[in-house]
């Protein structure tokens, strides 16, 4: 799965379009009366963040934003590996975390789901293979990543000696995910966030969907498809992302169970209900591969995914919305 990546330039690259002649982020631009759209920027979990409301009344959508920063500030606190006093970074230099948030709580839950149902190709204790930056990780490397020794409880999570986990390929979806929802209680019904995942309710400033280009895996400044997300939520994962070859044979996405770079996959996207789901999904199809990763998606509702292979050959769900 995801290991954590060493730069936030390395994040995934995705494009929100709105319809018509309106350009992404602006905010005078509208066709519904008196709606405009604000967007404010700032950066968390290692990479920019991008909110947008859509609302009439400009001092409601500040507040709404600045409470869904807010949110990502404390989010930040509990799960940044870049932050040495953060939760997880405790929990890694210690082995032991008494008294976590109940934040932090619900996302290691849903990852142990996720990793059972996936058979271990999403496991959060992948980190101790980040170190070997695409190297052949030996065996005593590969012993500390198993999601089964991590020992969860609702007052205390302990890790076997040595291990250590990320939250990258699951925190960025956590976290448009709670964006979201603050942005809803603060009387926001359309909204995008993107957090490296997206997170989309309600309408554009036009009325119209929310539309994504996903990045073409090969083709820097190409789009590769668009999606529209009508309240679902939109995450990839790509070999582009960090590669440490030519050749996109070895990246940081990692089979838990052996340390490679799975070699089937230039990307997956998946739509979900949540964005977290859709982040940790993204990641699980990507390691199992086309047809393993096609069976494992029956388990999640109102779930599709558009995969592209490396030789550019692509499947998609039924349901997977593409935007003309």
């Amino acid at each position: 799965m995801n290991s954590q990546k060493p730069s936030p330039n390395n994040r995934r690259r995705f494009f929100a379009l709105a319809a018509g002649t309106c350009g992404a982020w602006v905010t005078s631009c509208s066709r519904q009366s008196g709606m405009r759209k604000f967007s404010q920027s700032s950066k968390a979990l290692g990479a920019k963040v991008t909110m947008t409301a859509v609302h009439t009344d400009e001092p409601t959508a500040n507040a709404a934003l600045g409470a869904a920063f807010a949110e990502l500030e404390r989010i930040e606190s509990v799960m940044s590996l870049y932050r040495s006093e953060s939760q997880i970074s405790r929990l890694n230099r210690d082995g032991l975390l008494e008294n976590p948030d109940a934040l932090l709580v619900e996302v290691l839950r849903f990852a142990a789901e996720v990793a059972k149902k996936s058979g271990g190709a999403f496991d959060v204790t992948v980190q101790p293979l980040w170190a070997l930056k695409g190297a052949q990780p030996d065996a005593a490397t590969l012993a500390l990543v198993d999601w089964r020794k991590l020992e969860l409880e609702e007052k205390r999570i302990k890790l076997a000696p040595g291990m250590a986990i990320t939250l990258n390929g699951i925190a960025q979806g956590f976290a448009a995910d709670a964006a979201m929802r603050v942005m809803r209680a603060h009387g926001i019904e359309n909204a995008l966030i993107d957090a490296g995942e997206f997170s989309a309710h309600g309408n554009n400033a036009e009325n119209a969907p929310w539309s994504i280009g996903i990045q073409h895996p090969r083709e820097r400044d190409a789009f590769a498809a668009l999606t529209r997300l009508e309240n679902r939520c939109l995450a990839t994962s790509g070999d582009y992302e960090t590669a440490f070859s030519d050749d996109f044979s070895r990246h940081h996405i990692l089979d838990p169970r052996s340390g490679e770079s799975p070699g089937e996959l230039a990307s997956v996207s998946v739509l979900a209900l949540t964005a977290m789901a859709a982040d940790a999904l993204s990641t699980a199809l990507f390691v199992l591969g086309a047809k393993r990763g096609m069976e494992f998606l029956r388990h999640y509702t109102n779930t599709d995914a558009l995969l592209i292979l490396k030789d550019g050959r692509r499947m998609a769900t039924a349901g997977f919305t593409l935007a003309a």
